[in-house]
């Protein structure tokens, strides 16, 4: 078979998508799941540690301040262009955050270590905004689905590397070396921001105050309110991962009344877990060709449901190595098997001229129930006990399945939700 003239492997551009993907995974963890464990072993209670969902809050209202990294230039690295500017910016910061919060006590003083992880949270929804502008301005329409599959590997490398890594050094150098580690990976997505070309077509705003505010703001908005079936779409996004936001704010603390280590979490949760979820999203992927992204979001949703029985089972189970991995193995495989589909949507959405804004928008939606609803999941498992707390989790997934039928119904199943937005807007 001859070989393509420019093969995609030697295109640079698919190289910085993995790096960048890994700079957005790596602050993720740490302001979830390790900080979590940390807290769980400082002695801090169930419902103290479901109010830690608040603390990504950024990653929900980020759209608040998209407009502005979407228009403005940076404050400093200006001659590299808009979004490598503030990318450059940005990341810089968020490691020596996260260093910082690796310097503090939630066991002595748990508000400084919260007030910290806000900030670490807030430069990490900043660095998403941006990166995922940069995702789509950088690759022609036929390059999205390769460039997305190598951001999702570097994302999920990253959870890898941030998630397990920090566990295990955690456990035989303390957590401030291991946070030292996870700032320090920050630094290959500097170093592709360093190396990858700016985005050529992404305008600049002229005019006064009042053009540029409804250029950045007013415009986007109003863009997708175009759209059929836009608040259904909308209500869709915010309820998709529910179930999983509930069960995943308590997954840290339910392990460790399961009586597992550090060690054994880091084992089932690393390199184990980082291949499900790249099978997942693999068989995600193949999914969307084979059927189409709206269809695929059905089924790979019901699938990301259905694992949330596992806890079920491992609950029941209590204490038993091979019920952990089976738990962590079907819950990351029908993670990334979502992840796949739902990230393909959403990127599909958004237009061009205002890419920065409209993504923030929906990956916000996306976000909310787990920083506002999922700040109450320690109070409910505290209530309900861990077997029905899931079993709620579950349940709790149904009305995006519901929301997803009626879409079906009403767009063709042969198009996609988003050929017929585009269709709706005179794009080709």
């Amino acid at each position: 078979m001859r070989l393509p003239q420019s093969p995609v492997f030697a295109d640079r551009r698919f190289l910085i998508m993995l790096a960048l993907g890994f700079s957005a995974g790596v602050p993720l963890p740490l302001t979830a799941f390790i900080l979590r464990q940390w807290m769980s072993e400082s002695g801090i209670s169930l419902a103290a540690i479901g109010l830690t969902a608040l603390i990504g809050l950024s990653y929900s209202l980020k759209f608040l301040w998209s407009p502005l990294l979407d228009h403005l230039m940076p404050p400093a690295f200006r001659s590299w262009g808009r979004r490598r500017g503030w990318l450059a910016t940005i990341q810089p910061l968020l490691a020596l955050s996260i260093l910082a919060l690796g310097l503090t006590s939630p066991a002595l003083d748990p508000e400084i270590t919260v007030c910290v992880a806000v900030l670490v949270a807030f430069l990490s929804a900043s660095q998403d905004i941006v990166v995922d502008a940069y995702r789509i301005e950088i690759l022609g329409e036929e390059q999205q689905g390769l460039g997305l599959a190598y951001y999702v590997w570097g994302y999920r490398g990253a959870l890898l590397a941030a998630n397990a890594g920090t566990l295990a050094l955690a456990e035989v150098a303390g957590w401030s070396v291991a946070f030292s580690y996870c700032a320090a990976l920050i630094g290959i997505g500097f170093c592709a921001v360093w190396l990858g070309p700016e985005p050529q077509h992404n305008r600049a705003i002229t005019g006064g105050w009042a053009t540029r505010l409804r250029a950045a703001v007013v415009e986007p908005f109003v863009d997708f309110t175009r759209r059929p079936y836009w608040l259904w779409l909308l209500l869709f996004i915010a309820l998709f991962k529910l179930g999983e936001a509930l069960a995943g704010v308590m997954t840290a603390p339910f392990y460790r009344e399961m009586g597992f280590s550090r060690t054994e979490v880091a084992a089932a949760s690393g390199v184990f877990g980082l291949f499900a979820t790249l099978a997942g999203a693999l068989a995600g992927g193949w999914l969307v060709l084979r059927i189409g992204t709206a269809r695929a979001l059905i089924l790979t949703g019901m699938a990301q449901m259905l694992s949330n029985l596992m806890y079920v089972a491992l609950a029941q189970a209590g204490h038993s190595m091979p019920m952990l991995y089976a738990q962590v193995g079907i819950e990351n495989f029908t993670d990334g098997l979502a992840d796949a589909a739902f990230v393909t949507y959403l990127s599909s959405l958004t237009r061009r001229a205002f890419t920065a804004t409209q993504y923030a928008l929906l990956s916000s939606l996306a976000a909310l129930p787990l920083r506002t609803l999922g700040a109450g999941s320690g109070t409910l498992a505290a209530w309900l006990g861990w077997t029905d707390f899931f079993l709620l989790t579950t349940i709790a997934a149904l009305p995006a399945m519901a929301i997803m039928l009626f879409l079906l119904r009403r767009l063709p199943p042969s198009r996609t939700v988003a050929e017929d937005a585009r269709g709706s807007l005179g794009e080709g």
